[in-house]
């Protein structure tokens, strides 16, 4: 039997605003309790009543009201903008945060926008004391956290939402099974299918009230006349509520995998705690990779805050890893202290964000280790990345170019597995590559020979010995920034009389690109590099 928890989060926009609110000086007045509040959008009607606190809906005050009209009636009601973005992005994070419960949440809205969340828990009630215990547990959590919420739970999505947010009213915890999913579903008025508001007036019409209204009328004729404008009709919403129509649930983020948690009856409220439990988490995190013979390559640990919540930490490997001892070191490279546990964290998650399968590797042939270099950087990438930033530990990465400055750009070292190995076309290159190339003067013989003396940064320098030219061809289709045309390169590895080695190239061929004229397109001598 499917178990789907639906939580409708009461007054939502105020709760945000309340919250966000309680971390300035001096507080607002208009949040006190017994002070009416409406917060205001701008609509096509003017400024229309967005949200309400239990004070002006107390009040007779609705939802939708103009601004004007309220004022009349209340005086003295206190508006606010509202503003639906944060609204958002506040039950975003209270998704994240109840992934405690599952590791898929989904939003959930009604008319007048998002207000609640809904997420599966088929099959893992009994990890949170029963289904009996379930809603009540989340709705004590939600309280807790300052937050006013109704829980149900039922075998759809359609219903868990009718009945979260049009059951009765006295309770704030309400459960339904396949048996009496029908019969409580019954007595709900229309609307609680989740369907437009014309579709409740035109179905109000024909006398149809209450959902139970709805078993014995004709399908076909109900479907052909209550249908919205984007398709969904409510022979289809009544289908789904029932059950005999599927509906999945998208989540906020992608569920991971492979997760481990554990809750606490007594919150950790200092750092000490939450090291002290992270090598457990970590061994049954890799234990249950080991079984299916994959490793992790990103990881995060998530603290479910009792304020509603979540602080994490994220760290990154090069390589898929299942060594406990390799990520609790990660974590303390990257930090462990940013991990804010505020007034206490009551649960704590480690997942695998991102694995790989782990192919073995032989690491001893006839009794000699077998050498892989690309193995033993990657602990050592995944340090300095934990602690500097992965933007900052960069490695070399081939570009399809045969211009030297060209050949190779920088990217995040944890983004590909480094390599060590030799390219193996026989091309020596300096180990210090100047960009751009300096300009030198040099004395050398016509029209292809190596340079004889060269001065560069004020410094001459003789040619003890010379190897080249090694020509490279100009990208013609690439234009030099300065508007110039490109020219052939011919380079020379040369070594002066005290032992230095340098890597110097012509720009231009004499009888080719230059026919002698004493112009500004003469070949030109160019510093490249230095060898060690």
């Amino acid at each position: 039997m499917r178990r789907i928890v639906s939580v409708w989060l009461i007054d939502w926009p105020v709760t945000v605003r309340a919250r966000s609110a309680g971390r300035t000086s001096p507080p607002d007045p208009a949040l006190a309790p017994a002070v009416p509040l409406a917060l205001i959008r701008r609509t096509a009607r003017g400024a229309v009543i967005h949200a309400l606190n239990p004070a002006a809906r107390a009040a007779g005050l609705r939802r939708g009201q103009t601004q004007a009209d309220a004022l009349a009636m209340i005086p003295a009601l206190a508006c606010r903008p509202a503003d639906p973005e944060a609204d958002r992005h506040a039950l975003e994070g209270l998704a994240v945060w109840a992934e405690r419960w599952s590791p898929a949440v989904s939003l959930s809205a009604s008319g007048d926008g998002l207000d609640g969340i809904c997420f599966d828990m088929t099959g893992a009630a009994h990890l949170f004391g029963g289904e009996a215990a379930l809603p009540h547990r989340i709705g004590t959590r939600l309280a807790e956290a300052g937050i006013t919420a109704r829980v149900a739970v039922a075998p759809t999505i359609g219903a868990a939402w009718a009945l979260a947010r049009h059951g009765d009213p006295e309770r704030r915890t309400l459960s339904v099974d396949d048996d009496s999913l029908r019969d409580s579903l019954a007595g709900l008025p229309v609307e609680a299918l989740r369907v437009g508001a014309d579709i409740v007036a035109e179905a109000r019409r024909f006398g149809l009230k209450r959902i139970g209204d709805l078993y014995p009328m004709p399908r076909a004729g109900l479907a052909r006349r209550f249908r919205e404008s984007d398709g969904i009709d409510l022979v289809r919403r009544l289908d789904q509520a029932l059950g005999f129509a599927a509906e999945a649930l998208v989540p906020v983020r992608a569920a991971p995998r492979y997760r481990v948690w554990e809750a606490h009856a007594e919150p950790l409220t200092d750092m000490d705690g939450i090291v002290a439990r992270l090598p457990g988490l970590a061994t049954d995190l890799a234990a249950a990779l080991d079984r299916d013979g994959q490793g992790a390559r990103a990881l995060t640990l998530s603290g479910f805050r009792t304020d509603g919540t979540v602080s994490g930490l994220s760290v990154r490997m090069s390589r898929p890893d299942r060594d406990p001892g390799v990520w609790l070191r990660l974590f303390r490279e990257r930090g462990l202290e940013r991990i804010d546990p505020g007034f206490g964290i009551d649960a704590l998650m480690l997942s695998a964000d991102l694995t790989e399968p782990v192919t073995a590797r032989q690491t001893e042939m006839t009794g000699q280790a077998v050498e892989d270099r690309a193995a033993a950087l990657a602990p050592l990438i995944d340090r300095l990345s934990a602690r500097l930033g992965e933007g900052r530990v960069l490695r070399p990465e081939p570009v399809d170019s045969w211009i030297p400055e060209r050949a190779e750009r920088l990217r995040p070292a944890l983004g590909h597995v480094p390599s060590v190995t030799d390219p193996g076309d026989g091309r020596r290159r300096p180990i210090l590559l100047l960009d751009p190339p300096e300009p030198i003067e040099a004395l050398a013989e016509l029209p292809d020979g190596a340079p004889a003396r060269f001065t560069w940064r004020r410094v001459s320098r003789r040619v003890k010995r010379a190897d080249g030219p090694e020509r490279l061809s100009p990208e013609w289709w690439r234009p030099r920034p300065d508007g110039r045309q490109v020219r052939t390169r011919d380079y020379y590895c040369v070594e002066d009389d005290g032992g230095r080695r340098y890597w110097l190239f012509r720009e231009g061929l004499y009888g080719r690109e230059y026919a002698g004229h004493d112009d500004e397109r003469a070949p030109s001598w160019w510093m490249h590099g230095m060898f060690a």
